[in-house]
């Protein structure tokens, strides 16, 4: 009578998961709705949603999502599998690789970028892991 549906990733669409300033974070995050994150994560992030790093918001590790927008901090490798956009006040800093890449003028990016093709578009989450 009350059996629970289990939810697809259709019914996370428009829910933000968000790490507010002042918050640390270390270990690894693995979402399937979007998330914001203005704190500071030292770990790895996995997601099917768009990841935004607010401009106080700090990331040391590995990153892979479909889309996201870095205002702030960023250090270790990212994948994102179809738009990355860096903002004036973003520091990247390590390896990327994007479908689409946008960068605003005044954006401190020193890394190597590659970009990706059809076949390396999808972003799978096993067992709370991660895998591309």
């Amino acid at each position: 009578m009350f059996d629970k549906v289990k939810k697809n990733g259709t019914e996370l669409l428009g829910k933000t998961n968000r790490i507010v300033e002042g918050t640390s974070i270390i270990g690894d995050i693995v979402s399937k709705a979007d998330f914001r994150l203005d704190g500071e994560l030292i770990g790895n992030f996995t997601s099917q949603g768009k990841l935004v790093i607010g401009a106080s918001g700090v990331v040391k590790g590995e990153i892979v999502c479909n889309n996201a927008d870095i205002e702030g901090e960023f250090q270790g490798k990212i994948k994102v599998l179809e738009i990355l956009n860096i903002k004036a006040s973003a520091q990247i800093h390590g390896e990327v690789a994007v479908g689409k890449l946008s960068i605003e003028p005044g954006a401190d990016f020193t890394a190597t970028c590659t970009m990706l093709t059809n076949n390396t578009r999808e972003v799978t989450l096993k067992d709370g892991k991660g895998t591309e």
